[in-house]
């Protein structure tokens, strides 16, 4: 027993001989016991010990996130945003609204709205309330979203300028996947103009500044999520100013002498996502809105169909 033991005991003194001074193996970094809080350092800071080679990689990827990123509002995940591009601008120099030829992107935000300090009128007050209180705006029934509400709709929006036609289409993606149409032809708005969802947009260039007109809106939608009700009298100023490549200032201004005791204006700002594209968005598959609407008893208690 005793000749065991001492065999055992010359054993481990060897090894602590021979291991004396070696650095730790690659796969488990020095620290990785006291420093896990540090960033950069042991598991934590690089992720996942692994391969030679592979905190390299991960360093490449992060760098291809930032670059992502910088290109045009990707999420960046994971990595710092860097300075934005400049604003990308058609041969004639005005500045482009949408993504680069050949690449894709869309805009989200934007859409300002009314609050308390709006200058309503009693009733338009009333009917807003009673919008905030119950919060079953058309939109919810796949109906098209007029003026800034177009911009608060799910994933965004895509501007398609076309110079040939001396048009500019704003399209939606979470909703009924309906357009509006803004001319640059220089036209004015007709006289016999009939009330519809986007009414009718007149577009020009001021500066860097693309200024829209729009009147002949319906009241059968709302303008924003319901804070702002509107008459037919209603006339909207809308300025899109593209500030970078990411960025584009949202500036309205709301004339409606049936609904407002004045005209009023909100500035908000809005983010454009690169790599983002429309997809299929079917507003009318799987909705429950038409029954939340009508009444269930089980939110609202409706016994006719509300008329958007």
């Amino acid at each position: 027993m005793r000749l065991a033991g001492l065999t055992a005991l010359l054993l481990v003194v060897s090894l602590s001989i021979v291991t004396l001074g070696q650095a730790p193996p690659a796969a488990a970094p020095a620290g990785q016991g006291g420093q896990r809080g540090q960033a950069g350092q042991g598991a934590v800071g690089q992720g996942l010990a692994g391969p030679p080679g592979a905190a390299n990689a991960n360093a490449a990827a992060n760098r291809g996130q930032a670059a992502a990123g910088n290109r045009g509002g990707g999420n960046g995940r994971g990595a710092p945003a860097g300075p934005a591009e400049p604003t990308p601008r058609w041969p004639d120099g005005h500045p482009r609204l949408g993504a680069l030829p050949g690449q894709k992107g869309l805009w989200n935000g934007g859409g300002s709205t009314a609050d308390q300090t709006t200058p309503y009128q009693p009733w338009a007050r009333a009917i807003s309330q009673v919008r905030r209180d119950e919060a079953m705006e058309p939109h919810t029934r796949c109906k098209p979203s007029g003026g800034p509400r177009q911009f608060l709709t799910p994933y965004g929006v895509d501007f398609t300028e076309v110079p040939d036609l001396q048009r500019v289409f704003i399209m939606d993606v979470g909703g009924p996947h309906t357009f509006r149409t803004i001319y640059t032809d220089g036209r004015q708005h007709p006289k016999d103009l009939i009330p519809s969802y986007y009414g009718h947009s007149i577009g020009k260039w001021e500066g860097d500044t693309f200024v829209v007109d729009t009147v002949g809106y319906n009241e059968r939608i709302w303008i924003d999520r319901g804070q702002a009700p509107h008459t037919e009298k209603l006339h909207l100023i809308e300025k899109f100013t593209r500030t970078d490549m990411n960025t584009m200032t949202y500036d309205l201004t709301v004339d409606d002498p049936g609904a407002y005791t004045a005209i009023w204006s909100k500035s908000s700002s809005m983010r454009f996502s690169a790599n983002s594209e429309l997809f299929e968005y079917v507003c009318q598959d799987n909705n429950y809105a038409p029954e939340l609407l009508v009444g269930t008893g089980e939110h609202v208690d409706r016994s006719s169909v509300i008329v958007p």
